[in-house]
């Protein structure tokens, strides 16, 4: 079973795997895939706008007589990271509320 799942997140697992290191697109899309279904042509539009809004940077460096772009978190993505992070803490702990039946009548 598949539960649904926000841009909100995939931001924030996309921020999370590039937190560890810097690191490449198809590397991220393979790491994210663990968690979720998610194709390269849905990954690249949420690293530009995660670039775009200052969240990430990007350098090129030679790969196997390739150009590979790499993706390094900002402080400002590392910011939005914490942020989503307590999000998460927070969500996951009204659901479990829920799902488990522990809501207080």
């Amino acid at each position: 079973m598949a539960f649904n799942t926000g841009a909100a997140l995939l931001d924030a697992l996309v921020l999370s795997v590039a937190s560890n290191e810097d690191t490449y697109g198809y590397k991220i899309t393979q790491d994210v895939r663990h968690v979720m279904a998610v194709s390269e042509s849905t990954l690249y539009p949420v690293l530009r706008r995660l670039q775009k809004d200052g969240c990430l940077e990007t350098y090129d460096q030679a790969y196997a007589g390739r150009n590979r772009r790499y993706y390094h978190i900002t402080e400002q993505g590392r910011g939005q990271l914490a942020r989503y992070r307590q999000e998460w803490l927070e969500y996951e702990k009204k659901v479990h509320t829920v799902l488990f039946n522990e809501v207080e009548s």
